[in-house]
């Protein structure tokens, strides 16, 4: 099995060790397994879940709603609840879209009006 130091797992999905330790202790990815000398090594599964993490994260859901989507994810609930979830985060980061979409029409009207 392929494993990735701290250093190198940070380095392939672009977060820090402290965003990987923090994601750690939140229970978002993990457990990390330890090397016999007891350093973390994460697999391609836990590569996986950091990008899920992540791209959640940038899409502005907080650690609250993460921690319900994974345990959502790891107890084996229903599908449905997964895409009801989903479907409520979607439905928010629409909601978030168009109003900068609004904000960016007045920015540019600004813009426009001054230049």
């Amino acid at each position: 099995m392929n494993v990735l130091a701290p250093a190198a797992a940070a380095d392939r999905t672009g977060v820090s060790i402290d965003t990987l330790r923090y994601y750690e202790r939140e229970g978002l990815i993990g457990p990390i397994r330890r090397s016999p000398g007891g350093r973390r090594e994460y697999t391609e599964d836990d590569v996986f879940w950091i990008g899920l993490v992540t791209c959640f994260r940038e899409a502005g859901l907080g650690i609250t709603d993460l921690r319900g989507f994974v345990a959502i994810l790891r107890a084996d609930h229903p599908p449905q609840e997964r895409v009801a979830f989903l479907r409520e985060r979607r439905a928010a980061l629409q909601e978030r879209a168009e109003a900068l979409g609004r904000a960016m029409k007045v920015l540019d009207e600004k813009i426009n009006y001054y230049s």
